[in-house]
């Protein structure tokens, strides 16, 4: 069985459709694949877009999945009464959907973390004290919360970039907003592995800055891992040895593209202009 790994939907289903229907004919039915996060918000189409997620999930025994990226969250903090709608948001039809509840439980239950085919799979990325074993195991606290009953507790604690720097050490509502940032947020470090959440329009720091991409921090721990991300999309498509990023900016006017995690063949389907390219987040 094959594995597929897909970047950022952002409520463009008639693409992942698309770019399904290619990898059933490349490679059968029997395929795992999974999206990368930032299924919903800012596309046209973000309620049938987390409807067709749930019932191919449902349909395909767990093999079709997606992780939560930072749009994900954002839904459930609105829907939770936590943040309110941004000028740009498209989630007014699922906030009154009448199977809302049955859909934002779906999506509280998605993993923040995964590891397929020898490869680890996150929204944003990984800091550079982690190593793959650790990110695993600390999505897996977060998760933990997400799924049990104090999850709107949760998330009203979750939001600010404080502490931008992992540290063994951390308990509580800080230690869960730092791993919810670096998986969901982040994009570039300081080479002493703080993150920055300031810059989010290019792929680089500024010039002089210091800043780095955080999968070229010096000393990062998942160099032995091939790690998969999205988020990103200001970076475009990047194919390492050691990363893989998947954002090619389908809201954007970009492509929707899937990766073989087993031999790294690229699908790629185009994708109309839904969103202005300024002002992406």
């Amino acid at each position: 069985m094959k594995t597929y790994a897909i970047g950022d939907l952002q409520g463009c289903v008639h693409e992942a459709d698309l770019l399904l229907d290619r990898i059933h004919a490349e490679a059968g039915a029997d395929v795992r694949v999974l999206f990368v996060g930032d299924l919903i918000n800012r596309g046209p189409a973000s309620l049938e877009t987390l409807r067709r997620m749930k019932a191919l999930h449902a349909a395909s025994g767990g093999r079709i999945d997606a992780l939560l990226g930072n749009h994900d969250l954002h839904l459930l903090a609105v829907a939770a009464g936590i943040r309110k709608p941004g000028r740009a948001d498209t989630l007014d039809e699922i906030l009154a959907a009448p199977d809302r509840d049955a859909l934002l439980a779906w999506l509280r239950h998605r993993p923040l973390a995964l590891e397929a085919a020898g490869h680890l799979l996150v929204h944003a990325g990984v800091p550079p004290q982690w190593d793959a074993a650790q990110a695993i195991a600390l999505a897996g606290e977060v998760e933990a919360v997400l799924r049990g009953a104090d999850w709107a507790g949760f998330l009203s604690r979750m939001y600010g970039n404080e502490p931008d720097r992992w540290d063994d050490g951390l308990r509580g509502a800080a230690r869960l907003r730092c791993i919810v940032n670096a998986l969901t947020r982040m994009r570039l470090c300081w080479p002493d592995g703080r993150m920055d959440f300031e810059h989010k329009e290019s792929a680089t720091g500024p010039e002089g800055s210091g800043l780095l991409p955080w999968f070229d921090v010096p000393g990062r721990r998942t160099l032995g891992t091939t790690v998969v991300f999205g988020h990103w999309s200001a970076l475009g498509l990047l194919l390492r040895p050691d990363v893989v990023g998947l954002d090619s900016g389908c809201v954007w006017g970009g492509k929707l593209t899937a990766m073989c995690l087993d031999d790294r063949a690229l699908l790629q389907v185009d994708c109309p202009e839904y969103r202005p390219h300024a002002g992406k987040a």
